[in-house]
């Protein structure tokens, strides 16, 4: 029987500054304590704790000099999901620049799980759309929408020529839709999710699984968001419960 990996020490000490800089002991500008301090506050060597700082640099949370220590540049971004989700606003709330690529947007038929969430028959044209997210030049999520096409002629067009879903949605006529269901869970960081998001195979991700609906009830998008876990920090808003 094999036994189960443990967390390397580094990484665990990583993942608890984290939570300190998210929770704001450490706001940006702020010192972390020395090597030293931190070592005898985890019970480990000072080389262990410099690893934990390099990863923690190479995600742009802190910044290390010479003779100044190590301080806080950055914090998760605090990402709201509630009965409207909309990227963009997101972002400017939280004083960020929003930015996006698209990186494809296909006519694909339905599989079965297509068929099931987006209420259509199996084989059914389906709009793939897939596209990274961006926070002040960093990425910061990695998403993928399905669309039933058929409801939503040009669709596919509209979503060639803007970035925006919300902006592609209101031109085949879909003028406000709201989030009917959101499901969380934590996952590890596939090779072609840490390349387009600057992470490394296995880094945690929070991943988001959502269907929204028209003013009708129709279903109108089937998406499924990976967020770099040290990036961001998922709020359910208290509107997201009403009902």
């Amino acid at each position: 029987m094999t036994a189960p990996k443990r967390t390397p020490l580094f990484q665990f000490i990583a993942q608890a500054l984290r939570g300190d800089i998210a929770e704001g002991a450490y706001p940006p500008g702020a010192k972390l304590p020395a090597e030293s301090a931190l070592a005898d506050r985890f019970g480990v060597n000072r080389h262990t704790v410099r690893h934990a700082l390099q990863v923690l640099a190479g995600e742009g949370l802190v910044r290390s000099r010479r003779g100044s220590g190590t301080v806080v540049v950055g914090r998760p971004i605090d990402y709201r999901l509630g009965t409207r989700v909309r990227f963009h606003q997101n972002l400017l709330a939280a004083g960020l620049t929003p930015d996006k690529k698209v990186l494809s947007v296909d006519i694909r038929e339905a599989t079965a799980d297509d068929a099931r969430i987006l209420k259509l028959p199996q084989g059914a044209p389906v709009c793939v759309y897939a596209a990274v997210s961006f926070a002040d030049g960093a990425p910061m999520a990695m998403a993928e929408s399905r669309f039933p096409e058929h409801r939503l002629p040009g669709l596919a067009a509209a979503l060639g020529r803007t970035s925006s879903i919300t902006a592609a949605l209101a031109e085949v006529g879909v003028a406000d839709y709201t989030r009917a269901s959101t499901r969380l869970s934590a996952e590890r960081a596939t090779p072609d999710i840490a390349l387009h998001l600057g992470l490394s195979e296995g880094d945690p991700l929070l991943h988001t699984s959502s269907v929204n609906v028209d003013a009708d009830g129709r279903v109108v998008e089937f998406g499924r968001t990976w967020f770099a876990g040290s990036r961001v920090v998922l709020t359910i808003d208290r509107e997201a419960f009403a009902g």
